[in-house]
């Protein structure tokens, strides 16, 4: 039998779940075990046989993990998680802070070319899948315009940042596309559109015991990279009400080029099309992370060492099939 590559997760948050069940769910990977902050025996029995052990231990398995998931947060963790662990293991991030995203590729690159590791940065669907998209719109449609709209459904990394706010004990972010924006887009017509015309944020969020409410909701709408520049929405809410009505990860998203081809005067209009419809946000980003976590080990395998985005991984290497298979069957 074919040696299964041998995955770690280093956090067992909702993403860190989604890796678990995504790993099981592929061949060709074995989950050889997940590291948390948290106490390991609180967590025991709840990734089927898998071993907990605390994320401080986790430079013992370096020579029996292949590729290790990171699934902390864009804001605190992934920082200063993915260029420490690129040290001793390839890796898989879905660091997800935009503007960011140079910065953190040099400083992951560094530390993985060092030491002859690979990585794999800002991997999920967001960026991720639709960064791919993006570009390939981009390449073949180069007189146009692309539009990305998010929603409805629950951001990840803005409620993370909405619970980071001092004075907030919960909290979740709807990403919500303005309709009429999404239905001019389609129909083939090239506005230019502000953060505020295609989005809106809508928070509901859980204060702590005396918090100052108009503070905290100051705090949000003012936060860089996350709610600045887009008309937010800030409503308190119960803890109960929360865990009933907001305890779900729906998400999804399109993303939009339209475009002109042929001669002037005798142009056609063309409109390219990437839609998600998530039920689960975590699983479907860990499923992401799982698929790369394959082409990590395959990079890595054949000397490609330092950080990689989406755009520098072959498809095929995603994949549990093989090239020969992949011609034959899905060409």
């Amino acid at each position: 039998m074919k040696e299964k590559i041998g995955i770690g997760i280093v956090g067992f948050g909702n993403l860190g779940r989604g890796a678990a069940l995504a790993v099981q769910k592929c061949g060709d990977l074995e989950l050889k075990a997940i590291f948390t902050r948290r106490d390991p025996e609180a967590l025991a029995g709840q990734a089927g046989g898998v071993q907990f052990y605390h994320v401080d231990q986790a430079e013992d398995f370096a020579e029996t993990i292949d590729v290790l998931i990171l699934c902390g947060g864009s804001a605190t963790d992934l920082p200063a998680q993915s260029p420490f662990f690129a040290r001793r293991f390839n890796i898989v991030d879905s660091f997800d802070t935009h503007a960011k995203i140079p910065e953190h590729f040099d400083a992951v690159h560094r530390s993985a070319l060092e030491n002859r590791k690979t990585a794999a940065i800002s991997i999920g669907w967001d960026p991720g899948l639709f960064s791919l998209n993006r570009m390939i719109a981009e390449a073949i449609l180069p007189e146009g315009r692309e539009y990305t709209f998010w929603g409805p459904g629950v951001s990840q990394g803005h409620s993370e940042a909405i619970r980071r706010v001092p004075g907030v004990k919960g909290g979740v972010q709807y990403t919500i596309p303005v309709q009429g924006a999404l239905e001019k887009v389609r129909t083939g017509e090239t506005p230019l559109l502000t953060a505020a015309e295609k989005h809106i944020r809508e928070c509901y969020v859980v204060a702590e015991k005396g918090a100052d409410q108009e503070k905290i909701a100051a705090a949000i709408k003012s936060m860089p990279h996350y709610f600045a520049g887009y008309e937010t929405r800030v409503t308190f809410i119960s803890e109960e009400e929360l865990k009933a009505k907001h305890s779900g990860m729906p998400h999804g998203g399109f993303v939009i080029r339209s475009g002109r081809t042929g001669a002037p005067g005798a142009e056609h209009n063309q409109v390219m099309e990437f839609s998600l419809k998530l039920q689960s946000n975590p699983q479907f980003t860990a499923s992401v992370l799982a698929a790369y976590a394959r082409a990590v080990f395959r990079l890595n395998r054949e000397g490609h060492y330092g950080a990689k985005t989406i755009f520098d991984i072959p498809p095929a290497y995603i994949s549990m099939r093989s090239v020969e298979e992949l011609r034959r069957m899905l060409l």
